[in-house]
């Protein structure tokens, strides 16, 4: 029997279903795509950068409704260091 296809946006919705509830993938609804689908189209929007190219845009656009320019014109440094990952 041929493989279904989904839309990346019902991939993209699956994501964020699982970020925003904590499930692990194996826990994922019948009602989105496969978690093995899933996690390997994760894996490659990760490894090419797509999150942090759409948090860029996001705040860019965001910046805009406010008012504001695109670009900040500032930048706060912190003498604190503290220990994180891309992800978070």
């Amino acid at each position: 029997s041929p493989q279904r296809r989904y839309p990346l946006r019902e991939v993209f919705d699956a994501l964020r279903y699982l970020v925003r509830t904590g499930v692990p993938w194996r826990y994922l609804p019948v009602d989105f795509p496969p978690c093995a689908m899933v996690y390997q189209q994760t894996r490659r929007w990760m490894a090419a950068d797509v999150f942090e190219e759409m948090a860029h845009d996001l705040r860019q656009i965001l910046r805009r409704a406010l008012g504001k320019n695109a670009q900040p014109s500032a930048t706060i440094f912190d003498s604190r260091t503290l220990q994180s990952t891309v992800e978070s």
